[in-house]
């Protein structure tokens, strides 16, 4: 039989129900719950999902995550020898490039994977005797990192723009998906880089009474209890205009009322002077972390992670290069 021939086994029960100790059921009786850790029902029996069954006969097969894997799991990958044979230079690779050197480890894991964690995973590996003693290369697996909730849109109600006195809602708008309902978010609201609201189970910031300094730029961040998966939504302007000016008096002059103007709209830039002076603010926003800078360190770490990979497979070449060149300096002395 060949080394890379492989059968894929859906374990599954036909046929009528004759007695009550029977695990075989007709359509008839089978109701799917729509639940997260029940998957059907019969005649008030729960039973969970249906999984799919693969027996290979590879010398060498990668074996990853059996149940859907969403932002934040934590994803392990096992390099699995024949008769669990033992196995030296095992490398893992994604999308064909090497996530680290060889190394005797057959376990990879991502502690907190993201959607750019997906893609086709394999590894390869030498076996020892009694082994055939060659590298041995595992078939690739598809790891698809589903989305835990769509980043948020935050909204105003009834709109961004209003008067002064008037109030209004911020909504924080998004959702977790079904399978993982059960889950909680967090709700946070910032305004003009400080934060007005911290890590609260309401995805609702109201504001009574508005004021022409409520003005400014707002997001939110929807975060999970633990903060290993955390999304900002796009700013939003809300602008809070003043009382209409009161009309002039008949003594006045047409030149007055022209500079009545100027000094009503003179004095609205100096309101939300406030957020342009930091020093006096500036310690508060230390007790709670600035989104911008979160997201920041969450790029660095990628671009650490993408250059360990690329450090890796220069590893490998090296070593490449390495063999090729001890064959040659061994031949020059024999000319």
């Amino acid at each position: 039989m060949p080394s890379s021939a492989a059968v894929l086994e859906i374990v599954q029960c036909e046929g009528s129900v004759s007695t009550k100790e029977s695990s075989c059921h007709t359509s008839d009786d089978v109701t799917v719950t729509g639940t997260e850790d029940a998957g059907f029902q019969v005649k008030g029996y729960t039973f969970s999902e249906p999984f799919h069954l693969i027996v290979s006969y590879d010398w060498l097969i990668l074996q990853g995550p059996a149940a859907p894997i969403f932002e934040g799991d934590p994803l392990v990958l096992r390099c699995r020898a024949w008769q669990d044979w033992p196995l030296t230079e095992v490398t893992f690779y994604r999308d064909g490039s090497a996530l680290s050197p060889p190394g005797p480890n057959r376990d990879f894991s991502i502690p907190v994977v993201q959607k750019t964690d997906s893609g086709h995973y394999h590894c390869s590996g030498i076996f020892r005797s009694p082994g055939p003693g060659s590298p041995e290369t595992a078939s690739p697996i598809t790891v698809t990192v589903q989305e835990l909730f769509p980043a948020p849109v935050l909204r105003a109600s009834p709109s961004a723009e209003l008067q002064e006195g008037s109030p209004v809602t911020l909504n924080c708008q998004t959702k977790l998906t079904p399978q993982r309902s059960a889950s909680r978010l967090l709700f946070s609201f910032y305004k003009d880089g400080k934060t007005v609201r911290s890590r609260a189970l309401s995805s609702e910031f109201q504001i009574p009474t508005a004021s022409v300094e409520h003005s400014g730029s707002y997001w939110c961040e929807a975060a999970t209890e633990d903060s290993q998966v955390w999304k900002h939504s796009p700013q939003l302007e809300v602008r809070v205009q003043g009382p209409p000016s009161s009309p002039a008096s008949p003594t006045s002059n047409p030149t007055s009322q022209k500079s009545a103007g100027p000094e009503t709209s003179s004095t609205e830039p100096p309101r939300p002077v406030p957020p342009v002076a930091p020093p006096t603010s500036e310690p508060p926003v230390f007790s709670s972390p600035d989104p911008h800078l979160h997201y920041q360190m969450g790029i660095l770490l990628k671009h650490m992670q993408d250059v360990r990979i690329l450090l890796g497979h220069l590893v490998m070449e090296l070593r490449d290069l390495s063999g090729r060149l001890k064959p040659e300096t061994a031949k020059a002395p024999a000319k």
